[in-house]
């Protein structure tokens, strides 16, 4: 059995393919199915299936336009109701791919519509278990709550979640592999391992849900200290319900260039260096950063700006187009995007910069607020008169913010920082706003 993983570092999100003599079957597909045509061109296989494990809240999948593209059938559960043309798979069900019977067990749990699929082959068993089994951890209960038309509720889901890991795998060997959607850093769990792969014979021995526990203690573990939900989760829930527009088509969007001023109404998202962004920005900006794959601008763009909120795209330069609207799509949020601009040399709104030893010794003159999420916070404050106030929901409080100091943000290494300092510059015209970045290592 040949299987390639593909690895979206921004989301921590992993998707498959598979072939076998000559066709080949995708997982969990990104937004842009490019990657998997390629690979089905150098292995000279046929796209024939999609499988999507559920219809996921953190990236909008490309089952859709994969059928469109290639003929393949997509394979879901009919407890999700798709809105596409689709084949249920269900306990029960199988599809014959070259040499790989394929099979669907119902996982609910992570959503009431999961399923781990099943490959086989010969003596070889693998499992792509989608959000239901991470590596060391099993999906979050609690994202179909408020997840738009699809809601469940969290205890009900995490019930589930202990009866599907307490018996839905118990048929199956202890060297069958597990190939999760997400890994470390992903929202969908908790406390994820960094590997991308095990067998089940090591979860079932190293992940704490196969523990012998009873409902009652596996429901205290699961329900407690999970990340923060993102807006645009339940949006993209809805997307991959109803199945999402070609990417190509989606893309088309307007372009600006070195602008120097914008409607002032409509917010600005700076994906610039925060050293570039500091030294000029415009007016209404947000420095969510997006110099590098690995830095999670998707997941904070969809934590900051709402589902529909129109905005602005700002770049460093035009080489910049085309990879930032790639990330853009991930979570659908293209429809919302008004224009891609670079700046203007003439922009000269500039941030202040922080006295870091007048800081260190006048601590009190300050009011400081600290942007991590709410779990960073419980394990302890870096600075205990600091006021609490996580990133995602920082536009919703500020309110409660004082402004007769001069304000310091600071987050647990700099990336939030630059996105917190910048709203609440926007906010307070009157009160000089600073971004501690990564000077908050000094105080650790």
């Amino acid at each position: 059995m040949q299987i390639k993983q593909f690895n979206d570092e921004a989301l921590a999100h992993y998707s498959y393919a598979i072939v076998s003599n000559g066709k080949m079957a995708v997982v969990d597909p990104s937004r842009d199915p490019i990657q998997y045509y390629k690979y089905a061109e150098e292995e000279n296989a046929k796209i024939v299936a999609v499988f999507e494990t559920h219809p996921h809240a953190d990236f909008v999948s490309s089952h859709l336009q994969i059928s469109k593209e290639t003929g393949a059938s997509i394979y879901v559960s009919k407890l999700l109701g798709a809105d596409y043309d689709h084949k249920t798979f269900d306990d029960g069900d199988s599809f014959k791919m070259g040499a790989i019977t394929f099979k669907a067990i119902n996982t609910p749990g992570h959503s009431p519509d999961s399923i781990t699929i099943v490959a086989e082959e010969d003596k070889e068993t693998i499992l792509f278990t989608g959000d239901t089994l991470f590596i060391g951890d099993v999906g979050r209960p609690d994202l179909r709550e408020n997840a738009g038309n699809m809601t469940a509720k969290r205890t009900e889901l995490a019930k589930d979640m202990y009866h599907s890991i307490q018996n839905k795998f118990s048929a199956l060997p202890d060297n069958a592999i597990v190939y999760p959607a997400h890994g470390a850093g992903s929202l969908c769990g908790k406390n994820m391992s960094t590997d991308s792969s095990s067998t089940l014979g090591n979860e079932r021995q190293g992940n704490w849900a196969f523990k012998k526990q009873t409902e009652a203690e596996f429901l205290t573990e699961i329900l407690v200290d999970q990340p923060f939900i993102p807006a645009y989760f339940g949006f993209n829930v809805d997307i991959n319900k109803s199945g999402a527009e070609n990417v190509n088509k989606a893309k088309g969007v307007e372009l600006r260039l070195n602008v120097s001023e914008l409607d002032s109404s409509t917010i600005i998202v700076d994906v610039r260096h925060q050293e570039k962004y500091k030294q000029g920005h415009l007016a209404n900006s947000i420095n969510i950063m997006a110099s590098s794959p690995a830095q999670k601008f998707e997941t904070w763009l969809g934590a900051i700006i709402e589902p529909n909120e129109a905005f602005y795209l700002v770049v460093e330069s035009v080489d910049d187009i085309e990879e930032l609207l790639s990330r853009v799509v991930k979570i659908g949020y293209e429809k919302q995007l008004k224009a891609i601009v670079t700046l203007s040399r003439e922009v000269s709104k500039a941030s202040e910069v922080l006295d870091l030893n007048d800081f260190k010794k006048h601590q009190d003159n300050y009011t400081i607020v600290d942007i991590r999420n709410e779990g960073e916070i419980a394990d302890g404050k870096i600075f205990e008169q600091a006021l609490a106030s996580p990133l995602n929901e920082l536009r919703d409080n500020l309110k409660s913010i004082p402004t007769d100091k001069p304000i310091v943000v600071h987050c647990a290494g700099g990336y939030r920082s630059a996105a917190g300092s910048s709203i609440l510059e926007n906010k307070f015209k009157n009160t000089k706003i600073y971004d501690l970045s990564d000077a908050i290592d000094d105080f650790k």
